[in-house]
């Protein structure tokens, strides 16, 4: 299965994203891990006002498979959490590039974002495999 990418969002190796929003960035986990978790069963993301820096853990996701953290793509304030995602994590699982999305950061140094890998190459990273 080929997955496709908005060619907006910046990707980690470790399957998150960031779409840069203005001032903000909407950050999730790609279509192609949340295939790979299969049914997910529990989100668990950081309060409102919490910190993260780059490559930390920010929260994980409980799949019928495995429980797996996701890591932070850029470092910054998290101004916003999905709650949809928290009530229902099937809402990751349908759309994980729209309506799945996990949080809104308000970047530390938003040229971080540029250090990430463009649709493109991720695009090709993970339909190779």
């Amino acid at each position: 299965m080929a997955f496709e990418f908005p060619a907006s969002f910046r990707f980690a190796d470790s399957h998150e994203y960031a779409n840069a929003d203005g001032e903000l960035v909407r950050v999730g986990i790609s279509a192609f891990a949340v295939d790979q978790l299969g049914d997910i069963v529990f989100v668990d993301l950081p309060d409102v006002g919490d910190s993260l820096d780059k490559g930390a853990t920010f929260g994980s996701v409980e799949s019928v498979k495995a429980v797996e953290d996701m890591y932070a793509p850029v470092a910054g304030e998290v101004v916003q959490r999905n709650e949809a995602v928290l009530a229902s994590p099937e809402e990751l699982q349908n759309d994980p590039h729209g309506e799945g999305w996990l949080l809104v950061l308000r970047p530390s140094d938003p040229s971080q974002l540029e250090a990430l890998m463009d649709a493109g190459t991720y695009g090709t990273k993970v339909n190779a495999g």
